[in-house]
């Protein structure tokens, strides 16, 4: 599904962005007051998701005092959540909660992409807007290069004709079994990488934290398996947004060098 960033208007919609940010990453600690360019990551990421124009709100969702002091030194909104939550999409739950009126759609923005587009936030939300029994959507795009095919850390994704989510996995999917090796595998057929922009239904947002984790999800460490456990369609749209996240600090010096660059 190739959907245009248009502003769908059938009635007045409440639409949340919050943007979940944990200061004590495994791998990053402080991640979100790491600087991009001179600025917090949390800071780029909400600048650019301010400039989406399907969002009627935003926030940072956060479990610690220092994130919160430099999201409110910005001027951005920021609301603090208990330190237990096992994830960003428990964490966006307990602000979905909170606000009034409560939101029609729920946007998941990752935290640690600094350079997200706009459109593609737009693009996601138009999904649900556009179909009254979609429930979740996300993002897709196609995979170029061996390197992200073979990356695990490149979540890999196969949809069904009507563009749904048929499965998620951290290996390349479909398996090409008359394919010489993983090289040829590109020539053969058109993978897809999921890009992690969530838009939910507020009250699929709800049920999907209250539930346990699926077999599946504990197998592959991804989340949005327990959606597919459970029957939920994931809607999927298609973007040519490239994406990137800032998993470690060898990533951010990266980033920072290229932006230097050009």
């Amino acid at each position: 599904m190739t959907v245009v960033a248009q502003t769908i208007n059938k009635k007045a919609m409440n639409i949340l962005g919050v943007i979940p940010a944990r200061y004590a990453s495994t791998r990053f600690p402080g991640k979100p007051l790491a600087l991009v360019a001179g600025k917090p990551m949390i800071q780029c990421v909400y600048e650019r998701a301010q400039r989406s124009a399907m969002l009627t709100d935003l926030f940072v969702a956060t479990d610690d005092e220092r994130i919160v002091t430099a999201v409110e030194a910005f001027g951005g909104k920021v609301m603090m959540t208990r330190p237990e939550h096992q994830s960003g999409s428990d964490r966006i739950a307990e602000v979905a909660q909170q606000i009034r009126p409560h939101p029609d759609l729920v946007v998941n923005i990752q935290g640690d992409e600094p350079l997200i587009d706009p459109a593609a936030i737009d693009i996601a939300i138009n999904v649900l807007l556009a179909d009254d029994e979609a429930e979740v959507s996300t993002l897709v795009r196609p995979i170029s290069t061996l390197e992200e095919l073979e990356n695990p850390n490149v979540v890999k994704v196969v949809l069904a004709q009507d563009h749904t989510a048929l499965y998620f996995s951290r290996s390349p999917i479909p398996y090409c079994r008359d394919c010489a090796g993983h090289a040829d595998w590109l020539n053969r057929h058109q993978y897809l990488k999921h890009l992690g922009v969530y838009v939910y239904r507020h009250e699929t947002l709800l049920a999907f934290v209250s539930w346990p984790p699926g077999r599946l999800e504990r197998v592959e460490h991804l989340e949005q398996l327990r959606l597919l456990e459970r029957g939920v369609r994931i809607h999927a749209a298609r973007t040519e947004y490239e994406g990137r996240s800032v998993d470690t600090p060898a990533d951010l010096e990266a980033l920072n060098r290229d932006l230097m660059m050009g």
